[in-house]
């Protein structure tokens, strides 16, 4: 058994293995093909109480049980185990126990009395990935146990909604295991081997919104699933019709990197990440089409997208395309324009900034510059879609988080979508164009990688209590660190600001809001960069763009007032260095929170990792509802089948329309 190595399966009775004769006869050159009947493992998904109990199983049954796991796997994998193991090599095994090898198999079996597992059964890997569009895992999949509590609503494609009523340990036949139970009209009780867990994904709907327990017996969920079959085959037929235009559409096709491309790539003072190597790779190859780019760029907060806009930027300006870098905020723009001087100072671009504070003199020869093509880059507010500027020859239109801009900007924005590159940088998308990625209508781009020596933001949600935010402010100043108050009242924001100063005589505090003058502002922040003072008590004005690595404690009061992906891009504003970082939302006392304000400060709570923002847009999906692609009438869609199922179904029929094949069938 110690030459055995499985190459395919040929059914789920039968497993091909060559052994290698070589291995005991050096001296000869032949292979035997030999068939062994053997038996298929089944797929635990990580669920460490199912691995526990399967092999508790077979131990009882005398059998022996081989794990091949890598090195790094081992120590994670045996702190789970409630049996007994031992560490072994694979050529020194003990019977009845669970020897645990460092040994790679691709695939797991059953043969007489060994049962042989690997971490492609016992973990969520896959031996054939598929390459997919999107990254993104758009549905609420389950796949632990833990990841349910006994009432949800759960949907299943055949059965409909149900609820789930907990873990059952049943005997089916000689074969005791655990099932989970769904509980549905009626009382009807379906149940579900722990191993197909991923056949059930939980309801989720618009919030507030409690669907319709279906019968086991009767036919109204097949109804209902074929009549939003048929109406979803409308709205892709539309998308389809969509995608058709704008594919047709006859944008500019860029040329192809050269080595000056790579002489500026190499400039960038940090080692690139591989997700921003590869970000960059998707969106060149999209420049390089005559179809126009509308790729999404998502990343957290200081994860590198500009760099990789900057790169793109770069590709435009080398063909004598101009740039428009459109930011949601005045600060932004400002500090995205000081980060492009910089990065661009070896090379012959010529750059500007167009916002509020620029003088009405400055802003008539940037427009000229623009019209006659001396300017190549304009990084700015809102003002750069008003109807004055008329670039001479636009390539790439870069936008900073599109959420922050209006409905009459945004349609502005699909003006320059119909024949411009367009790539959107978000660290925490919106539902709609989650939903407008999953169907392949805009591109996306995905940087997971957080740079070197960064720690989660340690977050607290917390009512208001003073000796709370004097221990906090006391607890930065002692490590000479410097701390954001965000007190979103531009009216008593002096007040507090006194009161804040009372509880802390020693720290030095200055305020900051929008309402201030271009100079005033400029001046008081570069005073808190420059660590003249200790406390910024601000309004939201460090939503988007504030890069200050010696901030590392914020207090977000009256939190319950932000959305959730705005309160995630405030707390992006500490935890910037190699220091761990506060974050305190706070909220009044005696203050009586809605149940979606909530729910929007746990999942802050609950997503303290790196790389959380596309589970807060998933999550921010959920709470808030779905949106809509092309109208409200998927709304009521969504509440009868739940998000998951509906996009599901979406998907496939875009898929068939396509030509695509379909290889899970959920409109059976």
């Amino acid at each position: 058994s110690d030459y055995m190595f499985p190459l395919s399966i040929l059914d789920t009775q039968k497993v091909s293995y060559y052994l290698s004769i070589d291995n005991m006869y050096p001296n000869h050159d032949f292979y035997e093909l030999i068939d062994f009947k053997v038996k298929l493992v089944p797929k635990f998904h990580e669920n460490v109480d199912y691995i526990n109990s399967y092999l508790r199983e077979q131990i009882s049954q005398k059998k022996q049980i081989i794990i091949c796991l890598k090195k790094y796997q081992i120590k994670n994998f045996i702190k789970y185990l409630k049996v007994n193991y031992l560490l072994t090599d694979i050529y020194n095994l003990s019977n009845n126990l669970v020897n645990i090898v460092d040994f790679s198999l691709e695939e797991g079996f059953i043969y007489n009395n060994i049962v042989v597992l690997t971490d492609k059964d016992l973990f969520n890997i896959s031996f054939n990935k598929k390459k997919y569009k999107t990254n993104f895992k758009y549905s609420v999949k389950i796949n632990s146990i833990n990841n349910l509590e006994i009432g949800d609503y759960v949907v299943h494609s055949i059965h409909g909604i149900g609820n789930y009523n907990g873990l059952k340990n049943l005997k089916v036949g000689d074969l005791q295991k655990d099932y989970l139970e769904i509980i549905y009209k009626g009382d009807d009780k379906l149940y579900i081997p722990v191993e197909k867990i991923d056949y059930i994904s939980k309801f989720c709907g618009k919030e507030g919104v409690s669907p319709k327990v279906n019968s086991l017996s009767g036919l109204e969920w097949k109804k209902n699933k074929q009549r939003i079959i048929s109406k979803v085959r409308d709205i892709a037929d539309k998308l389809i019709k969509l995608y058709a235009l704008r594919s047709m559409q006859k944008g500019f096709a860029f040329s192809k990197d050269e080595a000056y491309h790579q002489e500026f790539f190499q400039q960038f003072a940090y080692a690139p990440t591989n997700d921003q190597i590869r970000a960059y790779e998707e969106i060149r190859d999209d420049m390089e089409k005559e179809s126009p780019m509308d790729r999404l760029l998502c990343g957290d907060v200081g994860f590198g997208k500009t760099e990789v806009a900057f790169r793109a930027m770069f590709k435009a300006v080398y063909d004598n395309k101009q740039v428009l870098y459109l930011c949601p905020t005045t600060i932004l723009s400002n500090q995205q324009y000081l980060n492009a001087l910089e990065r661009f100072k070896n090379f012959p671009v010529k750059i500007e900034l167009l916002n509020r504070f620029t003088t009405p003199k400055k802003q008539g020869e940037i427009i000229s510059g623009l019209k006659d093509g001396s300017i190549d880059i304009v990084i700015g507010t809102h003002r750069l879609l008003s109807d004055d500027i008329k670039p001479k020859s636009l390539g790439l239109l870069i936008i900073d988080e599109e959420q922050r801009f209006g409905v009459a900007h945004k349609e502005k924005l699909k003006q320059y979508k119909e024949n411009v590159d367009v790539l959107t940088l978000t660290a925490t998308p919106i539902p709609r164009t989650l939903q407008m990625s999953i169907v392949g209508l805009r591109s996306l781009s995905l940087i997971k990688t957080p740079p070197v020596n960064r720690y989660p933001v340690q977050t607290y949600v917390v009512y208001e209590q003073k000796d709370i935010i004097k221990d906090a402010i006391v607890k930065e100043l002692l490590r000479d660190g410097q701390i954001y108050i965000l007190y979103n009242r531009v009216e008593s924001i002096e007040s507090k600001m006194i009161e804040i100063q009372k509880l802390v005589p020693q720290a030095r505090i200055i305020v900051a809001h929008g309402q201030l003058s271009k100079n005033e502002l400029e001046d008081r922040m570069i005073k808190f960069i420059n660590h003249e003072y200790d406390i910024l008590m601000c309004t939201t004005i460090i939503e988007t763009g504030i890069d200050i690595p010696n901030v590392n404690t914020l207090i977000v009061l009256d939190a319950f007032n932000f959305g959730l992906s705005q309160l995630y891009q405030i707390r992006g504003r500490v935890g910037r260095s190699d220091k761990v970082a506060y974050a305190y939302l706070m909220y009044p006392e005696h203050k009586i929170l809605t149940e979606q304000s909530v729910k929007r400060l746990n999942v802050l709570k609950e997503f303290t990792e790196l790389g959380s923002g596309y589970a807060i847009a998933n999550r921010d999906l959920v709470i808030r509802g779905a949106g809509d692609i092309l109208g409200a009438e998927q709304a009521g869609f969504i509440d009868t089948v739940g998000i998951d199922l509906y996009l599901k179904i979406l998907n496939e029929e875009v898929k068939k329309l396509k030509g695509e094949k379909v290889t899970e069938e959920v409109s059976r």
